[in-house]
C-alpha cells in the first residue's frame, strides 16, 4: 500500500501498533500507536497535523481475525475483533473530519472485506467489516458537502501473513480456496493497493459512498454450483 501511493507522488504517513513494522519504510512520517486507543488515536492524529499537516487522503488499512466460526466467537473474541476491524478505524479517522470540513476536501479509504457482503466465516471480523462499510458510507453522506469522499473496499482473501496459520493447519487451503474464484487465484495486495490508489485519486472524483469488491469475481456468484450443474 504505503510504494504504491508513493509510485503514485504521494508523501505517506505510515502508521502501525509495532515501530519494526515501520522500520524498513522510507516515508515522510511514521506514528505508532493502539487503534483500540481512542486517546491514543487523537493525539498521533494532532501530532501528524502540527508536523507534517493536515492529509488529503486517509487509508484504514488495519485488519485482525483468529475467530473461523461462530463457535470460536466469545465476548473477549467479539469485543477485541470488533476493536481492531470496526472501532479502530473510527478512532483514527474521526478526529480529521472537522478538520476536513473546513478546508473543503478530503478523501477516506477503507478497507473492508467481503465478509461485509456475504458471510464466508470469521463472523466477528464480518460483522466489524460491515460496520465499517456503514461508516464510510455515513461520511460520504454527511460530509460531501464539505467536499470529502469516503469508499470503501471489500477485499476477497488476499495472500498476506495472516494466511500463514490457516497453511500451517492445511499446507492445501491455498489451492482449495483459488477454486472458489472464477479468475482462478486470490487477489494481491498490489490489487488492494491498486484500488485504493485509483479511489484516493481524481480519477474518481464522482465516487463516493460506495464498496468496491477486488475479490477475483467471488462476489459474483457461485462458481461451484456451476460447476456442479454442467
Amino acid at each position: 500500500m504505503v510504494q504504491r501511493f508513493q509510485e503514485a507522488g504521494a508523501r505517506v504517513v505510515a502508521c502501525d501498533i509495532s515501530e519494526e513494522a515501520l522500520r524498513s519504510l522510507d516515508v515522510a512520517h511514521k506514528e505508532t500507536f493502539d487503534l483500540s486507543n481512542a486517546d491514543a488515536c487523537r493525539r498521533a492524529c494532532e501530532r501528524i497535523q502540527s508536523q507534517v499537516g493536515l492529509p488529503d487522503i486517509v487509508v484504514s488499512n488495519a485488519g485482525y481475525t483468529r475467530a473461523e466460526t461462530l463457535e470460536q466467537v466469545d465476548e473477549r473474541v467479539w469485543n477485541f475483533e470488533l476493536d481492531v476491524n470496526l472501532n479502530g478505524a473510527r478512532n483514527f479517522t474521526a478526529p480529521f473530519l472537522e478538520p476536513m470540513k473546513a478546508r473543503g476536501s478530503g478523501v477516506f479509504v477503507f478497507i473492508s472485506s467481503v465478509n461485509a457482503l456475504a458471510h464466508f466465516g470469521n463472523p466477528a471480523y464480518a460483522a466489524a467489516k460491515a460496520g465499517l462499510v456503514a461508516y464510510a458510507r455515513a461520511i460520504a453522506t454527511e460530509c460531501g458537502v464539505h467536499g470529502i469522499r469516503s469508499n470503501a473496499i471489500c477485499p476477497g482473501s488476499v495472500r498476506t501473513h495472516a494466511w500463514d496459520h490457516r497453511i500451517t493447519k492445511d499446507p492445501h487451503i491455498l489451492e482449495k480456496v483459488s477454486r472458489l474464484y472464477p479468475l482462478g487465484h486470490m487477489v494481491s495486495p498490489v490489487d488492494v493497493a491498486n484500488a485504493a490508489v485509483f479511489l484516493a485519486s481524481p480519477l474518481s472524483a464522482g465516487i463516493t459512498g460506495v464498496s468496491l469488491p477486488v475479490d477475483g469475481g467471488l462476489t459474483a456468484g457461485n462458481l461451484p454450483f456451476i460447476d456442479a450443474i454442467r
